[in-house]
């Protein structure tokens, strides 16, 4: 049997194509903004929201929440609007404050799980949290449905508010004089960030979050200069790296987040080459 005849083969399951799809949504909704983000030089906002959420996923853990989403997703949306408000404090700056939520919330959820630990494999858990695990594998026809909800509520507001996304992006203070409430736009991107963090958990795992959002606006960069070029091309290459690294998880037995990752590296460094080719000619 090919690679193609296994393909068509696994797509007959019904939790395949769940995957697929949850991983593509998910994928879209994290390149659009991740352009903005890179731009602003606030990438790695999603490095430090990422441990919030681990934190918050031990704190469910140990009290036994039953649908630990509804606990994570709220205190991982207040941690982006602290962040944001720390972040434009003159004392903290923004890249210190993510390294002291991100150390902070890693170090107290990884303590949490080693001291009130119920399972037999914490190693296991724990790895399985933060690099990813199959769990994308077994989410119900409910989750797919709430995460397409999410996502079209994300991509519309994107594409309604496309401007103002724009003039927050690139100056601030040229948008504030022209009306632009920025602080408000700048806590509902860091928000909708939270909720793509949030999603993308059971993806890539914890760590791995902020290659959702850094690398296909960074292979994009490297193609277009226009910025509605770059976050279009930045969704396509998300968009194709998500699926491929998907199928090739399936096929090869591989983690599915590393594998994802590890494509979109590949076609950042295939970018990284061609732009180079292109300027060169």
């Amino acid at each position: 049997m090919n690679y193609f005849d296994k393909i068509i083969f696994y797509l007959q399951y019904p939790f395949v194509r769940y995957a697929l799809i949850v991983g593509v949504l998910i994928a879209l909704c994290s390149s659009l903004l991740g352009v903005t983000l890179v731009l602003k030089r606030f990438s790695f906002i999603g490095d430090g929201l990422s441990h919030v959420a681990f934190g918050a996923m031990a704190i469910a853990t140990v009290v036994k929440v039953t649908n630990q989403n509804l606990f994570i997703l709220p205190i991982t949306m207040i941690a982006a609007v602290l962040l944001l408000r720390t972040g434009q404090n003159t004392k903290i700056k923004g890249d210190a404050a993510i390294a002291m939520v991100s150390v902070g919330a890693l170090a107290f959820g990884y303590l949490l799980m080693n001291l009130f630990s119920t399972s037999a494999n914490l190693t296991g858990d724990v790895c399985s949290t933060l690099f990813g695990s199959t769990s994308i594998l077994t989410i119900t026809k409910g989750e797919v449905w709430f995460c397409g909800i999410i996502s079209v509520l994300l991509v519309a507001f994107f594409i309604l508010f496309y401007h103002r996304i724009f003039d927050v992006t690139f100056d601030e203070n040229f948008a504030r004089s022209t009306g632009t409430r920025v602080d408000l736009y700048n806590t509902i991107i860091a928000v909708i960030i939270a909720i793509i963090i949030v999603l993308a958990m059971n993806l890539v795992g914890s760590l791995l979050i902020s290659a959702l959002i850094i690398f296909p606006a960074l292979s994009a960069m490297r193609l277009f200069k226009n910025f509605k070029s770059v976050t279009i091309c930045s969704a396509v290459i998300s968009v194709i790296c998500t699926f491929s690294g998907i199928i090739t998880s399936i096929l090869a037995g591989t983690p599915v987040g590393s594998t994802i990752v590890a494509v979109d590296v590949l076609a950042f460094i295939l970018c990284l080459v061609i732009g180079k080719v292109g300027r060169r000619s």
